[in-house]
C-alpha cells in the first residue's frame, strides 16, 4: 500500500475509530464483490461511520484526498451500483451502524429512520404503533433503507402504494463536499421552489449520501384474502386485473406474474421452497386482496371474481389460500426467483417496464426473438403485471460463458433484443433495478440525449470532480 493510501487509512481511523475502518483484503470480500459475484472491485478502505457528522466528515476528507466514495447499502442490488471499480482510492462507506429509529409518529402517519436500518427494521417499527411500511421485496431481511431509496425499489406492493419514491417525505443526505442536505421534513404539503430530495431518489449514490429519512406510513392490513391462477397467457391476467379494479378497487393490493418456466427454475435449484401447486399452464399469477377493517370477508368478492374468470375462459383453475401457512407457501415461490436464477446458470437479466396495453405483446415478442436468436437460452419470466413491470430473463448454461468475450457479445446480442422490443412498446429499460454498471451502456444506447444532458449537469453540479461513486449509470470518469 502508498504511503498515501496509509495515510489516508489513518485519517479515516480519526475520525470513525480503528475498528470501523476495514482495510485487509480478505476482510474486505463481502463489500467489493456485488451480490451475483458479476463485479468485483477494490478499495483503500471500507469505511463505518455512525452518525450523519461522522459521514460528513468522513466524506470531506475523502474529498480532499480525491479518494472516491463508494456508498453501499445492504449490497443486494442487481446492477453492481454499491460496487466499487478496479480503479485505486476507493473508499466504501457503510450505514450498517446507523440503525436509529429517530421518531415514530402514528399521528402524522410517519417513521423517522436512519439510512443503515435493515428494510424489515423498519416494517417491525412500523408494525410496533400498529401502522404498515409497504415496501416489501425479496431481500427485505437484509437490504438497507438507504440503499432502498437510492434505488428507488419497487417491490410486490408498488401497484396499490407506489415505489420507494412515492413512500419518501424527507431526506438527509451528505453532498458530495461533506455538507448535509438537510430536507428531513415531514410535510405532506410543501411548495417551496424545487423538489430537491427527488434528486437522490434513484440517484444510486451518485450525488450523495442518504443518511436519514422520513416515511410514510399506513394503516395496517387486518384482513386479507390470497389467490393462485393458473393461465394461458397474459392477456388473461390483464382481463382479469380489470375486473379486480372494477369489483374491489384499492383492495387490490399485490398482483404479480410468473412463467412456468421461471416457477421450474425455483423447483429445481431451491431446495427449500416448495411449489405448493401442480404446473400445468404457462402462466400463474398470484393476487392479494387486503383490507384495513377487521373481519372483512375478501375471500367472497375474490371467489366471485375468480369464479366468474373461469366461466369466461380467463383461468383454467384458481386456489384460494385456506390459511396464512398456504398463503406464505405461495409467496415464497415468487420470493424465491432471483436465488432460483442465481442457482439456474448465467444470468442476462432485464427490468423493463412497458404500458399495460403492451404487456402481452412485449412477452410474446420479446421471447419469441430471444429463443430465435440464442435458442439455447432458457427464457423465463416475473413481474409486477399491475404496474407494467415484466423482468425478462435468460439463463444460460455457464459451461457456455467461459470466454469472456463471447459472453460479453452474448449479453449484449439479447440486450439489444429486449431493449428494441421494449422501446417498440413505449416502454423503458429499467423500472425497479436501477442502472449501476449493468445498464449504463444500454442507458448510453436508448437515451433521450437531451436526457443525459440534463442528468449530466445535475452530477456536474453537485459532484464536478466525479469522486461520488464513479462509473454508474454514466460510465467510468463522467461527473
Amino acid at each position: 500500500m502508498s504511503d498515501s493510501f496509509q495515510d489516508a487509512l489513518t485519517g479515516l481511523a480519526a475520525i470513525v475509530g480503528d475498528k470501523h475502518v476495514i482495510a485487509s483484503g480478505s476482510d474486505q470480500e463481502p463489500y467489493v464483490v456485488d451480490w451475483r459475484g458479476r463485479y468485483r472491485g477494490r478499495a483503500v478502505a471500507v469505511v463505518k461511520p455512525g452518525s450523519t457528522a461522522e459521514v460528513a466528515s468522513v466524506v470531506r476528507y475523502c474529498a480532499g484526498m480525491q479518494l472516491a466514495i463508494v456508498p453501499q447499502g445492504g449490497n443486494t442490488g442487481m446492477c453492481g451500483a454499491a460496487t466499487p471499480d478496479d480503479a485505486a482510492g476507493n473508499v466504501v462507506i457503510r450505514l450498517d451502524r446507523m440503525r436509529t429509529v429517530r421518531d415514530v409518529s402514528p399521528l402524522a402517519n410517519t417513521i423517522t429512520v436512519e439510512a443503515g436500518c435493515i428494510l424489515a427494521e423498519v416494517q417491525s417499527a412500523a408494525r410496533d404503533v400498529d401502522r404498515y411500511f409497504p415496501l416489501s421485496l425479496g431481500a427485505e431481511g437484509s437490504c438497507q433503507i438507504g440503499g432502498n431509496i437510492s434505488t428507488n425499489a419497487g417491490g410486490t406492493a408498488v401497484l396499490r402504494y407506489g415505489p420507494t419514491r412515492d413512500l419518501v417525505l424527507g431526506l438527509e443526505v451528505v453532498l458530495p463536499d461533506g455538507r448535509v442536505f438537510n430536507g428531513l421534513r415531514a410535510l405532506r404539503k410543501d411548495n417551496t421552489g424545487y423538489a430537491l430530495k427527488q434528486l437522490f431518489i434513484g440517484a444510486e449514490g451518485t450525488l450523495g449520501i442518504v443518511t436519514a429519512a422520513v416515511l410514510k406510513l399506513f394503516a395496517s392490513p387486518r384482513s386479507s384474502a390470497l389467490a393462485l391462477l393458473k393461465l394461458q397467457g397474459v392477456e388473461q391476467a390483464l382481463e382479469i386485473m380489470a375486473r379486480l379494479r372494477g369489483a374491489v378497487g384499492d383492495r387490490l393490493g399485490s398482483l404479480e406474474i410468473m412463467s412456468r418456466s421461471q416457477i421450474e427454475a425455483i423447483a429445481a435449484t431451491v431446495p427449500h421452497v416448495t411449489i405448493p401447486f401442480v404446473l400445468t399452464t404457462p402462466w400463474y399469477l398470484i393476487v392479494e386482496l387486503t383490507d384495513t377493517l377487521a373481519g372483512v370477508d375478501l375471500n367472497e368478492p375474490l371467489a366471485a371474481v375468480l369464479a366468474d374468470a373461469m366461466e369466461a375462459g380467463l383461468a383454467e383453475d384458481a386456489i384460494l389460500a385456506s390459511n396464512l401457512a398456504q398463503a406464505k407457501a405461495i409467496w415464497a415461490v415468487r420470493h424465491s426467483v432471483s436465488e432460483g436464477n442465481k442457482r439456474s446458470g448465467y444470468v442476462v437479466s432485464h427490468d423493463s417496464v412497458v404500458p399495460l396495453e403492451r404487456q402481452a405483446a412485449f412477452v410474446a415478442n420479446v421471447e419469441a426473438r430471444i429463443k430465435a436468436a440464442v435458442p439455447h437460452a432458457n427464457v423465463v419470466m416475473h413481474g409486477h403485471i399491475g404496474d407494467g413491470n415484466i423482468h425478462v430473463i435468460a439463463l444460460i448454461d455457464r459451461a457456455r460463458c467461459q470466454d469472456p468475450a463471447a459472453t460479453a457479445a452474448l449479453v449484449a446480442e439479447i440486450n439489444e433484443i429486449v431493449d428494441d422490443e421494449t422501446a417498440a412498446q413505449g416502454g423503458a429499460i429499467s423500472a425497479e433495478h436501477g442502472i449501476g454498471i449493468t445498464n449504463r451502456g444500454r442507458l448510453a444506447r436508448v437515451a433521450d440525449p437531451l436526457d443525459i444532458e440534463l442528468m449530466r449537469g445535475i452530477k456536474q453540479l453537485l459532484d464536478p470532480q466525479g469522486l461520488m461513486n464513479p462509473g454508474k449509470i454514466f460510465g467510468a470518469g463522467a461527473a
